[in-house]
Formats: C-alpha cells, sequence, structure tokens
C-alpha cells in the first residue's frame, strides 16, 4: 500500500509496479503549479509526486525530467567523456551503466498517477487506457497509484499488441506478431532472419519436428511452422509469454502444427531441431521486465546447452541463437562457451553471423556503443558428439 496526506486525512491505495519499485514512504500532492526545477529537486530526494492537475501537463513535466537525468554535467566536455570511456574497462562500464540507468528509472519514477479500479483516470484530458491497463494488469477491484512512466510503458505496449511487428513477408503483405505486456518484442529481425535462412539438419527429412524453447512472443515458432515444419512444440515458463505465444498461433492459423507448452526448458521426447534464444546477457534483473535481457548466472542458457543432447534425434541440431554482447562487454568469454558446448557433449557444425543494425549500434552517445559496435548475432549450429 502507499499512503499520503490530503487536505489534513490520510489516504490510502495499492502501489503497482512491474519494474520492482517499492512503495514510496515520502509522498506530496502536486499539480500543474510545480516547476520542473522543483519536481527534479524533489524526485533526487526521494520524494514522490501524486499529480492531481491535468494529465497532459504531468507527461510534459515528465519530459522535462528526462531532460534533466539526461544532461552531461556542465564541467565535462564530451572530450573529457570520451577520455574517461577509454580508461575504464568494459566490465566497469557496464556496471556504471546498469547502476546509471537504476538511479534514473528511480528518479523518473516519482510521478505517480491515482488510476480507480476500472483502470480510468480521473484527471484532466486524460486518455481513456482502460484497454490498456486491462491487457496489462487483467481485471481489478481496487483502486491502485502507478508511476506515470510505468504507465507510459504500458501504454506503448498496447500500441505494440495492437499493430504488431514484422517479422516475415509473404508475398506484399507482412507476417506479424502481436506482443503482448511484458513479453519481449522481437524487434532486432537479424535473429529472426538467420532462422530464416539456416538450413536444415538432415532428420528433419524424415521426422519434420522442433522444438522452440522460451518461445517468448511465438516468433521463431511462426518462422519454423512457415518453412512447413509439420509439428513444433514451444515453451515457456512465464504466464504472460504462454498466453502471447497461443495468441499469435491462432491468429495466424497455426493451431495445428504448434503446441505451446508452460515447462521450464524443454518438453517431453525428442525433435530433429531444436531452437533456442535465451536472454543474451549473464546479469540479474532488476525487475520482471528484464527477464528476456539478463539471464543469471546464464542459467538458461547453461540448461539449454545440458539438456540438448537427450532431447535430439540422431543426426539432429539444436540451434543457439546468440549475441558476442556479453563476450565485449567482459560477462562472459568465448572460451567460457566454448567450454560448455564441449561438456555437454556437443560440437559445432557450423555458425551462421548477422550484424545488428538497430539504431543503438550507430549512436555515439550511448554509453555501451564501444561494445554495440562490434557485436554479432550468430546462429550456432550444434550436434552430438560422436552421432553417426
Amino acid at each position: 500500500m502507499i499512503l499520503w496526506d490530503e487536505s489534513g486525512e490520510i489516504h490510502e491505495s495499492r502501489w503497482r509496479s512491474e519494474n520492482g519499485i517499492q512503495a514510496h514512504k515520502k509522498v506530496v500532492l502536486a499539480n500543474d503549479t510545480l516547476t520542473a526545477d522543483s519536481a527534479y529537486r524533489l524526485a533526487c530526494e526521494g520524494t514522490a509526486m501524486l499529480w492531481r492537475g491535468d494529465f497532459q501537463n504531468a507527461r510534459q513535466l515528465l519530459q522535462a525530467l528526462v531532460r534533466r537525468v539526461d544532461k552531461p554535467p556542465k564541467k565535462s566536455t564530451r572530450a573529457d567523456r570520451l577520455e574517461k570511456e577509454k580508461q575504464k574497462s568494459p566490465l566497469d562500464t557496464f556496471n556504471l551503466y546498469r547502476l546509471s540507468q537504476s538511479q534514473r528509472a528511480r528518479i523518473l519514477g516519482m510521478l505517480l498517477i491515482q488510476m480507480n479500479a476500472d483502470h480510468s483516470i480521473s484527471l484532466r484530458r486524460a486518455p481513456d487506457v482502460r484497454e490498456a491497463c486491462l491487457e496489462a494488469y487483467g481485471v481489478q477491484t481496487d483502486a491502485y497509484v502507478i508511476s506515470l512512466r510505468e504507465l507510459l510503458g504500458v501504454i506503448s505496449a498496447h500500441e505494440w499488441r495492437k499493430n504488431g511487428v514484422p517479422i516475415l513477408a509473404r508475398g506484399e503483405d507482412a507476417i506479424c506478431v502481436h506482443p503482448h505486456y511484458g513479453v519481449f518484442s522481437p524487434i532486432r529481425g537479424e535473429y529472426i532472419q538467420l532462422v530464416c535462412n539456416a538450413a536444415w539438419p538432415k532428420s528433419i527429412q524424415a521426422n519434420s519436428t522442433a522444438f522452440d524453447i522460451g518461445t517468448g512472443t511465438g516468433a521463431l515458432s511462426v518462422v519454423l511452422a512457415m518453412r512447413d515444419i509439420q509439428k513444433i512444440v514451444a515453451t515457456d515458463v512465464d504466464v504472460r509469454a504462454i498466453v502471447c505465444a497461443q495468441d499469435n498461433i491462432e491468429r495466424l492459423g497455426l493451431s495445428s502444427q504448434v503446441q505451446i507448452e508452460k515447462t521450464d526448458l524443454f518438453p517431453a521426447g525428442k525433435a530433429a531441431l531444436i531452437v533456442c534464444n535465451p536472454p543474451w546477457l549473464p546479469a540479474r534483473p532488476s525487475s520482471s521486465l528484464e527477464h528476456a535481457i539478463y539471464d543469471p548466472e546464464s542459467r538458461m542458457l547453461k540448461g539449454f546447452l545440458a539438456g540438448l543432447k537427450e532431447h535430439l534425434l540422431p543426426k539432429g541440431e539444436g540451434w543457439l541463437i546468440l549475441s558476442d554482447l556479453a563476450e565485449h562487454l567482459g560477462l562472459r568469454t568465448r572460451q567460457t562457451l566454448l567450454a560448455w558446448i564441449e561438456e555437454a557433449g556437443l560440437y559445432v557444425v557450423g555458425r551462421e553471423d548477422a550484424k545488428p543494425g538497430h539504431k543503438k549500434v550507430f549512436d555515439q552517445t550511448d554509453a555501451l556503443h564501444a561494445a554495440r559496435s562490434a557485436e554479432i548475432t550468430s546462429l550456432w549450429r550444434l550436434a552430438v558428439k560422436f552421432s553417426e
């Protein structure tokens, strides 16, 4: 619960945060008279602001806070900052980046909005966000308070879900998946293309079966189905991902080919092809929304490699889709990855590489630019050692 004083009375409401932020202890009321400088000072001091003014003015205030948070120190020139960056190790840079992102999220999360139980907002010029919040949070029986920043994320996720993300072209039309809130959107097309272009293992001809481990939106299952794999079992442990993948498979009329299962890593049985696109960075997620990016102690990656041999048919292959960003950040070495493959009784049949083309690769102001600009995404084709 979150509490605040309003007109001399203590009020309380349920607190909601998918970003893992605890309910704020210091809360003041704020309205259109609050200046951006004052709001920034309050946020830095750890005081949250429950908004009582015009909704659109709250959005403008949040944008002003973003500009203040992202503004570099006056005494530091760009050349000075670049020189300091050169003196840090990649791992130091990554750790400082995560710390700064955490501090940024904390400050920007101090502007709060009170939501009614039906997900409506009782503020001037507030948009109708009931459908977006219903998709993200389900039916609620009580009013709740949320950060404006998280609410805008919910609205953005609703637009992704409504419009879809193209993953394949079929003639003049695009095949789309529709990401749900909290399920990672397949906006990085290079890994999709790698799965589209990779040659099938020999065993596919005799047994057209595949497993998609950690399916998320179901995007890779869609690609495999469109490439005429007859039976695909897609797995995930996240309830939102299961619902999202099922929705996408049904939308595209692929239910006869693709079966969705809630399980950790592998389903029962064996397949000719097993595909896995685990989170690429071995670090601890700070919220539930980061589980698609960070894999603590490489648990999913190591689990996939360790269990692959048991679930592959003879002459089958496991396709591991993995970026080498972790290597450029000093989080994992190539030798470590190869050792895990060796320990699992596997060998590398081949590897297909792709250079990412997302905008951060070209953003020289990004703290991780050096690593991102060198990043390669690979599809590792793995097979069981000594198999015929």
